[in-house]
This record gives structure tokens, sequence and C-alpha cells, in this order.
């Protein structure tokens, strides 16, 4: 027995030594190297690269928000051979694929007399093609791809690497070349293997979608869902299908797409639960509103969907705000923002659209603290929405900024009006409160688990102390959690603010504010804050001008920039129960004989008498009795307005820029009533433009097409900021 064992070894250790050549075009020799390149290193290889692909494809985070694009890769860019790539460090597991991918050709390849004698090298070929392609190394990858089509075009898997060369054609942006491909692809019977077609068709998809036609990527993508043999790109592709559809404002075809996703039972759930959400977005009317309400809130029961709660809460939001229930959709969009593990970019839709409710409902100020929040945190901020929304925040600024104004020295006048006990009772109160809130946090820090209670020793600053604050590494982690979100911040006033362009325009205001400042040791002291109320009577008239002028601009910005007449009415008429100086009660006589003209004829009749009566030789009264005669006068004037700005344009054709930005500063003072306002503010622009550059440029005219949207120049600037943005 033990001699035929060794018989038997030595012929084993034979037949290795002759099949490990791979100059021999024998039975033995290729049965050899073909066993061992597919059960032993192209088998791992495969392995680390399906391993690398879910890895990836788990890191990829979709914009459902938007159409998907075909294929889950995020180009960052296009690698070189020759020069580092720049895009982050490369997939280790794709790493391990294309190493065992190469170590297979390089011990295994029988290339003998220009023939692969290996049947598996081509295998091995497809693989270190496709590891390169999903690592970014698209030129190493179409070799890879070109050698297999090149050396054995009677290969088996001859027509996938067709598809995949002409996907990394695509990538290299040679669109012509990899539609050519495909095509030629398509056309030859031989390669019209089920998978091969579907992945054809899904690849001509994705060329049309770069070359815009919306149409062909339709009909490939119908056509690529046919077959069904990868179930992933075939739910992608359903679920895309629906998103165009809807772009065309097929909604019913929309729907049908999104209700086969829903019923594919082998559909990836993300695309599932997707689809149910996209259902709702789709709703033209309000006759389902409730019904789809219902679903999604269903929905949202499920244990199964807790990741997909933020979006769930948004939905049904905005369903609710579609139906008018203001109140439950702000209710959901706050969940929506407040759900556990929500991402950034959910959050941030909730909180902009919890501002726009706000916005609608003429609540400015909690509107921009939304709008801040969200411009504070979002990532990329040259994408058309956010640029919409700096530019809606920016035009917030003034009524943001005399509201705060109004309303502290409100609170001062009001102060200075109470006896001393009113006084004592009123900060007695707030202390009270102050107190019992300090108390409620601490507790709340004590039995949430942020406050650690030192046990040891009795130094109570040595980083494990009782107040969350000595605990460093509870104020590590909230450091690091705050840098997160909103990175690395000045300690200054206003720090949430990312853009302090409009703030900084009003610093002589700001100084002009009444600084109320408590030392913490006397935060519970009611004296340290009744001190603090100015008695000099000279500080009060200052501080009643500053709050007079604030409610004046507060009128204009209501009347002028949002068109909120009931609230701008409002304004101008608490300035007048002020009695204020003399030079804000004609101005606002007249603004309310304005805005009464549209809404209420009785009202716009006592002002009209008020100014004609009071103020017979005013320009207000000229304006009030015959304002088309005036304006016919004003324009025969040398001194006119319209013989000004055509002085004015005159000296910018002469590139006097400096000259004509001064001379517009002047004039838009002047004619503050006037209907060549806009003009002036549209020729200072351009002025500003040729003087400072593009981005001055930019500035200016989102001023103008913002404050004067409704008139020429303000539509005029709106276009060409939208043809700068496209540059």
């Amino acid at each position: 027995m033990k001699r035929v064992l060794n018989i038997y070894a030595v012929f084993l250790l034979l037949l290795l030594i002759i099949g490990c050549s791979v100059k021999k075009d024998a039975f033995l020799n290729r049965s050899f190297h073909s066993v061992n390149t597919k059960y032993n290193i192209l088998y791992n290889g495969e392995s680390a690269y399906d391993r690398g692909l879910q890895t990836l494809y788990d890191d990829y985070k979709d914009n459902y928000r938007e159409r998907l694009p075909i294929e889950r890769l995020e180009v960052v860019e296009i690698a070189i051979p020759g020069i580092k790539q720049s895009g982050g460090d490369s997939n280790p597991l794709f790493e391990k694929s294309e190493e065992k991918a190469v170590k297979a050709i390089q011990k295994h390849s029988m290339n003998i007399h220009g023939k692969e004698q290996n049947q598996q090298i081509d295998e091995a070929y497809l693989l270190l093609g496709k590891t390169r392609y999903y690592s970014q190394r698209f030129v190493p990858a179409l070799d890879a791809f070109n050698y297999i089509i090149l050396n054995n075009p009677k290969a088996d898997l001859l027509g996938e690497a067709k598809v995949w060369q002409a996907k990394a054609f695509l990538r290299l942006q040679n669109e012509e070349q990899a539609l050519d491909n495909l095509q030629k692809t398509l056309n030859r019977p031989e390669f019209l293997k089920g998978y091969v077609v579907e992945s054809a068709h899904t690849a001509i998809a994705m060329v049309f979608t770069e070359m815009d036609s919306t149409q062909k990527v339709l009909h490939h993508l119908k056509q690529a869902v046919l077959t069904n043999f990868d179930k992933e790109q075939t739910a992608r592709n359903t679920y895309i299908i629906g998103q165009i559809y809807r772009e065309l404002n097929y909604l019913d075809s929309s729907n049908v797409a999104f209700q086969k996703v829903i019923d594919m039972k082998k559909a990836p759930y993300r695309y599932r639960i997707h689809s149910e959400i996209e259902i709702a977005k789709n709703l033209s009317g309000n006759a389902d509103t409730q019904f789809l309400i219902e679903t999604l809130s269903d929905l949202t029961r499920d244990r199964e969907n807790r990741p997909y709660l933020n979006e769930l809460h948004y939905h049904i939001g905005l369903l609710y705000k579609k139906s008018g229930q203001i109140d439950m959709a702000i209710e959901h969009l706050k969940t929506s923002a407040h759900a556990k593990k929500a991402n950034r970019f959910q959050i941030n839709l909730a909180l902009e659209e919890l501002g726009n409710i706000q916005f609608d409902k003429a609540n400015y100020v909690d509107a921009g603290a939304y709008y801040d929040t969200v411009l504070g945190t979002s990532s990329n901020k040259k994408t058309k929405r956010l640029r919409r929304l700096e530019r809606k925040r920016v035009n917030l600024e003034h009524v943001i900024y005399f509201e705060s104004i109004a309303q502290f020295n409100d609170s001062i006048l009001d102060l200075t009006k109470m006896s001393l006990d009113e006084q004592v009772a009123y900060f007695q109160s707030y202390v009270d409160d102050l107190i019992a809130q300090e108390k409620k946090e601490k507790e709340q820090y004590l039995t949430s688990g942020f406050g650690v209670v030192n046990t040891g020793g009795n130094n109570q600053f040595s980083g494990d102390g009782k107040w969350y604050f000595y605990n460093t590494q509870v104020v590590g982690f909230g450091a690091q959690e705050f840098n997160q979100i909103w990175g690395n911040r000045l300690l200054e006033d206003n720090w949430r603010r990312s853009d302090k362009r409009a703030i900084n325009s009003n610093d002589d205001l700001n100084k002009e504010l009444v600084n109320v400042e408590i030392d913490d040791e006397r935060k519970y002291d009611v004296k340290a804050y009744i001190e603090q109320i100015p008695t000099s009577q000279k500080s009060i008239d200052s501080i009643s001008t500053i709050r007079n002028d604030a409610y004046y601009q507060l009128g204009l910005v209501y009347k002028e920039q949002f068109r909120q007449n009931t609230i701008a009415a409002d304004k101008f008429e608490d300035l007048l129960s002020f009695s204020p100086e003399e030079k804000f009660i004609l101005p606002s006589k007249y603004h309310l004989y304005k805005i009464y003209t549209e809404i209420n004829p009785e009202k716009a009749a006592m002002y009209k008498e008020q100014i004609v009566t009071a103020y017979p030789d005013s320009k207000y009264t000229k304006l009030v009795l015959n304002p088309h005669e005036v304006l016919t006068e004003e324009g025969s004037d040398e001194n006119s307005s319209e013989k000004k700005y055509e002085d004015f344009y005159c000296a910018y054709q002469y590139e006097k820029y400096e000259e004509v930005i001064e001379e517009c500063d002047l004039a838009i003072s002047t004619y503050a009533e006037s209907f060549i306002l806009p003009k002036f503010e549209l020729l200072r622009a351009y002025a500003i433009g040729k003087r400072d550059g593009t981005e001055a440029f930019q500035k200016a005219l989102e001023f103008v097409s913002l404050n004067y949207s409704n008139s020429e120049e303000g539509k005029k600037a709106a276009e060409v900021l939208e043809t700068i943005n496209k540059l």
C-alpha cells in the first residue's frame, strides 16, 4: 500500500512539473493553468471586486430630489497615467482585485504564437478593466478591454467587453465613440445575450444623458428593463423612467413606473420606499391628498422605514402645506429636521421649507433664521437652489435688521415709562424665570449622561466634574460635532452667518444701538438691570429717534420689497402714533395714501386730505393731486431726474465710472420717490461692474433685481445675473 502511494505521489509531481509550463500547447497544460486561474487567483480577485463594489455602493449617496444618475459612480477626476490622482484614497479591495488579475495574467497566460490558449485570461483582463474602471482610472481600464477585443475576437465575453469599452470611452468624454461602439454591438446577433443587451441599452442611455437627449434616454431605459438580469440596475432604471416621465409632465405614466418599482419583490428597498414618496410628489390636485398623507403616515409606523423617517415626514409636511393645513405641515417638517440619523441635506430641505412657510406668513425674522442655518451648514453653496436662497436671504437683511432695532428700542422705551415698583416686579419675574430655566437645564444634563459625577479627588476642574463644561471628554465631543456642522467659525457676533456683507453695511447704525451687558455675578441682581435703563431725556429721545427711523424703514421695505401693504400700513401708522419728528410725518402719510389707494379708498381719501391741507406746497401734494403733470414738468426741467440720467449715462459711455457712481448715489437719495429711481440703480450697478469687476457687478445686480423686481430694470438685472451665472 505504501508503495502504491509513493508511485501516485511521484506521478502527481511529474504532472505538476509538466503542466506548469506556459510555453507548451497541450491539453494537460491548458487544463492545469485554466483550473488554477479560475478557481484560485481569479476567484479571490472576483471576491475582492464584489466586496469593493458593494463598499462603493454603500458609500454612494443618491440625491432623490433630482434625477438619479444611471450608474452609481461619482467621477471625481479623470486619472491620467503618470499623474497622481487627487480624487481621494483608492479602495484597497479594488487594489487587491487588480493585483489578483495581474497575477493571473503574469503566471498563467499561455500566449503561444500570438494566440492565447488559456480561456480564463480573458476573464482576468475583464476583471482588470472593471477594477480599474471603478477605481476611476479609465485610460488603463480601456487598455484592458482593448486587449480582449483586439487579441481574441471570438471570445465568449467579447460583447460584454465592448460594453465596458464604450463606458470607458464615455467616462473619458468621448460620447460619439461610445455610442458608435454600443450601436454596433447591438447590431451583431452573436452578442445579443440577455445581460449584454441590458447593459448595452443602459450604457447608451448614459451616453444620451450626457447628450441631453431625454427621449432617447427614455427609449433605451425602457429597452433595458425588458431583460431584468441585474435586479439592482433594473429597479434603478425603472425608477429613473418614472422621474423622466414626471419631467415631461406625464404624471400617470410616471406613477405607473414608480408602482412597478414598488411591486418588484427583489428590488432594493431604497428604491421601493422612494417610489412611494415619488407618487406623493406627483400629486397634481387635492383629491388624493388625504389618501397619500395616510399612506406615507402608515410607512412612518413601520420599523423598517426608520432610516427614511426624515424624508417621509418631509413629504408629509409638503402634502399638508399643499392642502392648506400649515400647522400640521410645520409639525411634520420639524419632525423631519430632528429625525435620528437624518442626513444634512434632508435636514436642510426641511429647514428651508420651514423658512418658506414663515416667509409666506411675513414672519421674515424667523424665515431669515431658518435660511441662515441652511446656508451655514450646506457644503456646496454653488447649486442653483442655494444661490437662489442666498439672494432671498440677502433681501431679508434690512427687514430683519430694522425689526431687531424696533423691538429692542420699543422694549427699552416701555421700561422707561414704568414706575420703579413696576420695573422691580418686571425684572424679578425675569430673574425667577432665569433661575428656574438654569435649574431645569442642569437637571437635564445630569440625567442625560452629559454630567459625570466626580468620584475621585477634590479638583472640580480635573476633567470629570459634575457640570458638563468641566468634563473635557464631553466638551471635546461637542466641539467636534460643532465643527462638523458649522465649520471653523470665529468667536464674533453673527457667527452663524456665512456672508456678513449685508450686516457690515449697517455698522454705523449698529453703533447707535443701546448695548446692555450684565456681569455673570450680578445676573440674579434686579438692581443691575434697573441701572441699565436710561433716565436722561436726551438718551430717551435718541432711542426714540432710532426707533422711529426703524419703523419708517420697515414701512418702506414691506411696501416696496415685499408688497406687504397691510404690514407696511401698520408700521407707518404705528410711527405716526409715536408723535415722531417732523421729517417722518409727511412721507409716512404719503406712503399710507399710496397703500390705501389699493386696499382702502376711504382711508386713502383721509390721508390725501391731510396732506393737501397741511402741506399745500410740498412735492407730495403735487404728486397726490396730479402725478402725471408733475412728471411732465420735471422732464422739461434742466435739473430734472430724466435730464440727470441722460448726463450720467453719457459720463458712463466716456468711462467716467467713479463720477457716475457718486452722482447716482446722490440722485438715488434725491429722487427716492421718482419713477426713474430703478434706472439710476441699474446704471450705478453697471458702473460698479466696470470699476470693481464681476463679483461686485453681481452683488450690485442682485440688489437691483431684488428691490425692483417688478420694474423693467429689475428684470434686466435678473437676466444679466442669470447669464453671468451660466459662464
